[in-house]
C-alpha cells in the first residue's frame, strides 16, 4: 500500500496540523491502495500564507517570464520522464484504462506543459493615447486556489499549474480525496525543477476544507474543474467577493451522425469520444444524433461498436472499459440506468446486471428511442451509458444538439469535412470535432452555458492568470 504522512506546502514537505487521513480504495478490488494525511483548514492558512508571502515579497513574479518557462520546460521533462509510473498509478487509483491514462491522463498533461513552457506573449506594449503613450502591461493575477477533480487529475491540474507558474502567480492546489496519491510525484518533480518556495502547495481534502480554501482571502483567482453544482456554488462565492475565477463544468455533447458517414470510420472515433475514462469524462459524446432514415443502422453498429468492447481489470493493455471510480458512481450511472427505462427508452445493450463480480462495474449501456426531453439526454450521468436520438433534418439536429443547458463540447461526422464546419459553426459548444475530437494545446478549452465560465489552453489559457494594467503619460 502507497502510504504517506506529509502534505507538500510551500515547496516543502511538513507534518500534517490534524490527524485525519484519506483512503484511496481501487474501483478494481475494492482494497485500500493509498493513504494519505487530509488537509485541515490549518493547514490550507499555511498554504495561502505561502503563496501569498512568496508572490507578494518573493522573485518569482519578478522573474524574467524566460525564467519561468525554462523552470516549466524542466518540469515537462520530469513529467516526461516518469509518464509510465504516473499513468500506472493513476489506474490503480481511479480505474481509468492504462491505455487512457498513458494518452489522455499524462499524456496530454505533458503535452500542456510542454506547450506552456514555450508560449511567450508581450508582457509590455505600446499603444497611441489621446496626450501620449499608453503602455499596456500584463502582471500575474496573484494567488490562485485550484480546485481538481478526480476524473483525469494529472491534466486538470496542468490545466491549471502550467499557465499559473508561466504567469508569475503562486498556487494552492486541492486534489480530490479519491486521487490524491499522484500528486506526490508531482511535488517531487516541482522541487527537481527547480519552482522556488513558497510558490505551490498540494493539499488533498473533502468539499468543506475546499470551500475554505476558495473563500480564503488571501486567494486571488479561484480555478476549479468539476460538476456544474459545485461551480455555481464557487461561482457565488467569488462573485461576493469579487475575486476572479475560471469555471470547466459539465457536458452532455452531441455527436451529429450525417446521412453520409462512413458508419465504421464514425465508429472507430465514438469508441474514444463517447466512452473515453469509462464515460467519467464531461466532454464525452453521450448524445448520438441519427437521421431517421439511418437510426437503425446506426443504432445497430453503435450497439455491435460497444458490446465489442472489453471490459475489465483497468492494468491489462487490452481493456477499454473499467470501473467506475466509487461506489455511489456506480449507484448513480446504475439510477440513470433505471430511470432510461422508466422514460420508456429501449435498452439496445446493457441495461442491468453488473460485468463482474468484484470491483465498481457498470454494463456498458446503449438507449434507443430517447427523445431529448428525457433525463438521460438532459443530465450528465458521467458512466458508460449512450442516447440514440432521432431527428428529421440538418436543422433538426442542430436544434437538438443546442437543445441543452450545457455547451461544452460536440461533434459532426460526414464524409464533406466543409459541410461538417458549417455545421459546427452552428452548435453552441466551446470546443468541436468534425470527424474527430481532441483537446488541443494551443486552443481555448471551455464551455457555453451551464458548462462553465472562462477558457484554459492556448494564449487564452495563459490570459486567465493576468491583469492588464494601463498606463498613460505626457509625450
Amino acid at each position: 500500500m502507497r502510504q504517506h504522512d506529509r502534505l507538500y506546502i510551500g515547496g516543502e514537505w511538513v507534518a500534517p496540523a490534524g490527524t485525519g487521513t484519506i483512503d484511496v480504495v481501487s474501483p478494481h478490488t475494492e482494497e485500500v491502495v493509498g493513504r494519505v494525511p487530509e488537509a485541515t483548514p490549518a493547514d490550507i492558512d499555511r498554504a495561502v500564507a505561502a503563496a501569498r508571502e512568496a508572490f507578494d515579497n518573493g522573485p518569482w513574479p519578478r522573474m524574467d517570464p524566460a525564467e519561468r518557462r525554462a523552470i516549466v520546460g524542466r518540469l515537462a521533462a520530469l513529467f516526461g520522464e516518469r509518464l509510465q509510473d504516473m499513468a500506472e498509478l493513476i489506474t490503480e487509483e481511479m480505474g481509468s484504462p492504462i491505455s487512457f491514462s498513458q494518452l489522455g491522463q499524462t499524456g496530454q498533461a505533458l503535452a500542456v506543459y510542454g506547450y506552456f513552457s514555450e508560449l511567450d506573449v508581450p508582457w509590455e506594449e505600446e499603444r497611441a493615447g489621446m496626450l501620449g503613450p499608453v503602455t499596456v502591461r500584463r502582471e500575474p493575477v496573484g494567488v490562485v486556489a485550484a480546485i481538481v477533480p478526480w476524473n483525469v487529475p494529472q491534466f486538470i491540474i496542468a490545466l491549471k499549474l502550467a499557465p499559473a507558474l508561466a504567469a508569475g502567480c503562486t498556487i494552492v492546489i486541492k486534489p480530490a480525496p479519491e486521487t490524491p496519491l499522484d500528486a506526490y510525484p508531482l511535488a517531487d518533480m516541482l522541487t527537481e525543477a527547480g519552482v522556488p518556495k513558497g510558490v505551490v502547495s498540494i493539499v488533498a481534502a473533502g468539499r468543506e476544507t475546499g470551500e475554505y480554501l476558495v473563500r480564503h482571502p488571501g486567494v486571488d483567482k479561484v480555478a476549479f474543474t468539476g460538476s456544474t453544482a459545485a461551480g455555481r456554488r464557487i461561482g457565488a462565492i467569488c462573485g461576493e467577493q469579487l475575486k476572479r475565477c475560471t469555471l470547466e463544468l459539465g457536458g452532455k455533447s452531441a455527436a451529429i451522425i450525417c446521412d453520409d458517414a462512413d458508419l465504421d470510420a464514425t465508429m472507430g472515433w465514438l469508441k474514444l469520444a463517447s466512452l473515453m475514462n469509462n464515460g467519467q469524462a464531461c466532454i464525452a459524446q453521450t448524445r448520438i444524433l441519427a437521421s431517421r432514415g439511418r437510426y437503425d443502422e446506426v443504432v445497430g453498429a453503435l450497439t455491435e461498436t460497444v458490446r465489442g468492447m472489453r471490459v475489465g481489470d483497468p492494468a491489462d493493455p487490452a481493456t477499454e472499459i473499467g470501473p467506475l471510480v466509487a461506489a455511489r458512481q456506480r449507484e448513480r450511472v446504475e439510477n440513470y440506468i433505471r430511470i432510461g427505462q422508466e422514460e420508456g427508452a429501449k435498452v439496445a445493450l446493457g441495461g442491468s446486471g453488473r460485468p463482474l463480480d468484484r470491483g465498481w462495474y457498470v454494463t456498458p449501456t446503449v438507449f434507443s428511442g430517447v427523445s431529448n426531453d428525457m433525463r438521460i439526454a438532459r443530465e450528465e450521468i458521467f458512466g458508460p451509458v449512450l442516447a440514440v436520438i432521432p431527428y428529421e433534418d440538418e436543422d433538426d439536429a442542430v436544434r437538438i444538439a443546442n437543445d441543452s443547458d450545457y455547451g461544452l463540447a460536440g461533434t459532426v461526422w460526414t464524409t464533406d469535412a466543409d459541410h461538417g464546419l458549417d455545421i459546427a459553426r452552428r452548435v453552441r459548444t466551446g470546443t468541436y470535432g468534425v470527424n474527430t475530437y481532441m483537446i488541443e494545446s494551443s486552443s481555448p478549452f471551455g464551455g457555453y452555458k451551464s458548462s462553465g465560465v472562462g477558457r484554459e489552453l492556448g494564449p487564452e489559457g495563459l490570459s486567465a492568470y493576468l491583469e492588464y494594467k494601463s498606463i498613460a503619460r505626457l509625450a
